[in-house]
């Protein structure tokens, strides 16, 4: 009995996760209008650092850092750039389409998983790679002279960012034994302190402290950063890693019908088939995962048999 209860707890948390990531995307354009995207970057980043080492204090995890320089290459790929452009997408950028567009990254990751890691690109890989493209194109809209084509930009880019840092943690892990939070918490304590030179550096009125601003600010630090870090990797080790990166699904699409209800955000026909295609070729993806991990476990299964 409680074997079956674990499963759909670990679902639970699953559907809570998406929620909690797929309506900050609201929550991050809204903010915008009270705080500069680079200071609001900067707080949001240093304020969640500090719930990841609440986090890994309360579950008594070493907080000695682990192959520092490295560290702070991923922070400043995965939190100082990746935050920084993802706030600056949303200045002008909708919140639904620069999260698909962000979400986009593991069709950046496969080719440089292909270059930096030697993991090739096979068989349904490529069709989910051409329909990611294809999604791209519809999104990006060239025929329309009206699109904004600088917050798409940023978003790609930070797309390209995620994917690089996810490189460097494959990397990393290869290399050390290093627990997934601690490395979390400590490349973000990096990326934010960078972060927050950036913000002091580039001219901007100081944030409004309206009950909005608070509250955003507390929503990213408590909500999407320390308690979500903590859901994620409870759902890693109850579920199989394929169903858990449906969340790259799942994210995206709470963003979109948020950014639709709350903000009016209604998508054009070309953007809804661009986010369609991508929708599809994350499902490819993470269908392909899933088929992986349980060909390697059968493997091992009869391994150990034999």
């Amino acid at each position: 009995m409680n074997k079956k209860r674990i499963p759909l707890a670990a679902l639970g948390l699953f559907v809570l996760l998406s929620l909690i990531w797929g309506y900050n995307w609201v929550v991050m354009k809204k903010v915008m209008a009270y705080a500069d995207p680079f200071d609001f970057s900067a707080l949001r980043t240093l304020f969640g650092a500090l719930a990841l080492f609440a986090v890994l204090a309360w579950r008594r995890k070493p907080l000695k850092p682990v192959a520092l320089g490295q560290t702070l290459l991923l922070g400043l790929l995965q939190t100082t750039a990746f935050t920084a452009l993802i706030q600056w997408a949303l200045v002008s950028g909708g919140a639904g389409k620069t999260a698909v567009l962000v979400y986009a990254m593991p069709f950046w990751l496969l080719p440089m998983a292909w270059v930096f890691l030697g993991e090739r690109v096979r068989g349904l890989q490529w069709l989910a790679v051409a329909l990611a493209l294809v999604g791209l194109v519809f999104i990006l809209d060239p025929w329309n002279a009206e699109g904004d084509l600088f917050s798409t930009s940023l978003a790609l880019l930070a797309s390209v960012s995620w994917a690089a840092s996810a490189v460097i943690v494959k990397r990393i892990r290869a290399r050390f034994d290093v627990d997934l939070l601690s490395l979390t918490a400590w490349q973000m304590l990096l990326g934010a302190v960078v972060l927050c030179g950036v913000a002091w550096l580039l001219p901007s009125e100081p944030p409004q402290l309206t009950t909005y601003f608070i509250v955003a600010l507390v929503y990213n630090a408590l909500f999407a950063t320390g308690l979500a870090w903590l859901i994620w990797l409870v759902i890693l080790d109850r579920l199989p890693a394929g169903l858990a990166g449906l969340s790259s699904l799942a994210v995206p699409a709470v963003g979109v019908l948020s950014g639709w209800l709350e903000l009016g955000e209604r998508p054009s026909g070309p953007e809804s088939a661009g986010m369609l295609c991508i929708a599809v070729a994350l499902l490819l993806i993470s269908a392909i995962a899933l088929r992986a991990r349980e060909l390697q476990a059968r493997s091992v299964s009869a391994d150990s048999r034999s």
